[in-house]
């Protein structure tokens, strides 16, 4: 082991931006950032319908027996192998190293379900969870301490993966801990998110906290107003496939790039994550990764529900910030190239 489980790392985003003086924060978490269309109280943003967190699925799905290739891929695969709990699909085997067993089919005596199958095998994660190839191992190792201390939680607490994921890291041994932020710290982060600016969006459903575009007589585009939506560039690949390979579109506000910079440059953004924002030392990269994921982080530190052991360094940074700002920071960083 490289270093002690318990030493410390930044949380994501130390000293991202500045604190905006006079910020007004928001009274309850973005429901976008968390994958949701609406706030909990049931009011839906701007140019989104109302609708339930968890979604609908697809309909005409093929059957269990029904082998499927994803793009790219010389394998072939049943649903019921793709979303396998304790042994998902790996599409593509020669994209990583070999999977500890904790990653490629969890726990099942324990109920800890494959980190593979939400992060997939190469780490890419998807915006409902999180990218975690790449994170520094010490960064990883305190993340995971933090789930399994209750240091870490969810300012919405509709968002049920935090719960699970909790459950996990108290379930899992030192040493599987220690096996996975081996196995996806040694993983190069690479960009699979194309950030854009736009004044609409596709018409979306949410499907498991993950925005999915809405096909046939359903879809249209609808105002962005004041939110980042993240959807597949492939929706079959992704939703039904899980294929590691297919990225995702980033649609954020006009103007939230330049905002973004600003807020960037006038902070601390260099001294903690590295002049191009892809890491220093401990610090993990931000460049290039999911903005959804980043505000989530941003708001549920400022909220005091994710404290670990180096957050409080984050305490002054988000104290003042409007979820705008953490919009507007978030594109940025995400539209980065690491």
């Amino acid at each position: 082991m490289r270093t002690s489980i318990s030493v410390s790392s930044l949380g994501v985003l130390c000293g991202l931006a500045a604190s905006p003086v006079g910020a007004q924060q928001q009274s309850a978490p973005p429901p976008w950032a968390y994958g949701f269309a609406a706030a909990a109280s049931g009011a839906a943003p701007v140019g989104q319908p109302a609708g339930p967190g968890g979604g609908r699925g697809r309909g005409g799905s093929p059957p269990d027996t029904v082998r499927r290739i994803a793009a790219g891929s010389s394998l072939s695969f049943a649903p019921a192998q793709i979303r396998d709990q304790f042994g998902p699909a790996d599409w593509f085997p020669g994209d990583h190293p070999q999977m500890p067993a904790i990653v490629a089919t969890g726990r099942r005596e324990a109920q800890i379900l494959a980190c593979s199958l939400c992060h997939y095998p190469n780490g890419k994660g998807r915006p409902e969870n999180s990218g975690v190839s790449g994170l520094p191992y010490s960064y990883f190792v305190q993340a995971m301490m933090d789930f399994k201390n209750d240091a870490r939680q969810s300012a919405d607490t509709r968002k049920t993966n935090t719960n699970r994921m909790i459950g996990f890291a108290k379930a899992m041994t030192d040493e599987e801990i220690k096996a996975s932020a081996e196995y996806f710290s040694s993983i190069k982060w690479t960009p699979w998110i194309r950030v854009t600016e736009a004044d609409s969006v596709p018409k979306t459903r949410i499907a498991g906290g993950m925005f999915i575009a809405l096909e046939g007589a359903e879809a249209g585009r609808e105002a962005i107003g004041q939110r980042i939506i993240e959807v597949p560039e492939n929706a079959e690949e992704t939703e039904a496939l899980r294929n590691p390979r297919s990225g995702f579109v980033a649609y954020v506000p006009r103007g939230s790039l330049k905002a973004g910079e600003g807020l960037a440059t006038r902070g601390q953004c260099a001294l903690c994550h590295g002049a191009k924002l892809d890491g220093l030392g401990p610090v993990p990269g931000i460049a290039g990764r999911s903005p959804s994921y980043m505000v989530r982080q941003l708001y549920d530190m400022q909220r005091r529900v994710r404290k670990g052991v180096w957050s409080d360094l984050m305490k002054g940074v988000v104290a003042g910030m409007s979820t705008d700002d953490m919009l507007n920071v978030a594109a940025y960083a995400a539209s980065r190239t690491p």
